[in-house]
């Protein structure tokens, strides 16, 4: 951890100024491929005393996560803790960040979250939350079958009815009382 307080970009701050002891190897949690590992600095900024109060009960840090195998390649988070938080512990909750993108992907997919044409904010509001409320009832139900060790998901082998075919293709009359063109 290291101070950045000046004048400037914060951003350009944070990348001249961090010291290389300042960068730890940390897991963001676990993703599809397995643990998310990234070089993690982090930076107290300064207590804003009109905001904060006398007596804080949360700092602000500046975060930068730092790719492993392209080192130029860092995203910064602004992020509030409580006083005693570590870089550690900030790290895994921005790690959590994944987890609830992948959620809203999900919810997208399955429940139609991005589909609506609306021109009403209640309108966009009921359907958002008729959305998330299908998607919350779809991962309970999910739960109990995924414990008991069942596939995640299950297709049906055809969309189509089960029932024999019949022999005779029924169509509309063109006019009443005239049979129907067949070919």
């Amino acid at each position: 951890m290291f101070n950045i307080w000046g004048q400037g970009p914060i951003e350009d701050r944070f990348r001249r100024e961090a010291p290389p002891e300042a960068w730890q190897r940390l897991s963001a949690g676990p993703g599809a491929k397995g643990e998310r590992v990234y070089d993690w600095a982090g930076s107290l900024l300064p207590v804003v005393w009109a905001r904060d109060g006398d007596e804080p009960t949360r700092r602000r840090w500046m975060l930068a996560r730092r790719s492993i195998s392209n080192p130029d390649e860092i995203a910064y988070f602004l992020a509030s803790a409580p006083l005693d938080a570590t870089l550690t512990d900030i790290a895994r909750i921005a790690g959590c960040r994944w987890k609830i993108e992948e959620c809203f992907q999900s919810a997208k997919n399955e429940c139609g979250l991005d589909e609506y044409e609306v021109r009403r904010y209640t309108s966009w509001y009921r359907h958002i939350t008729l959305a998330m409320l299908a998607h919350a009832f779809l991962a309970a139900m999910a739960t109990p079958e995924r414990e008991k060790g069942a596939a995640t998901t299950t297709h049906p082998t055809s969309w189509t009815s089960h029932r024999p075919r019949s022999a005779v293709s029924w169509q509309l009359a063109l006019h009443p009382g005239t049979a129907a063109i067949t070919p």
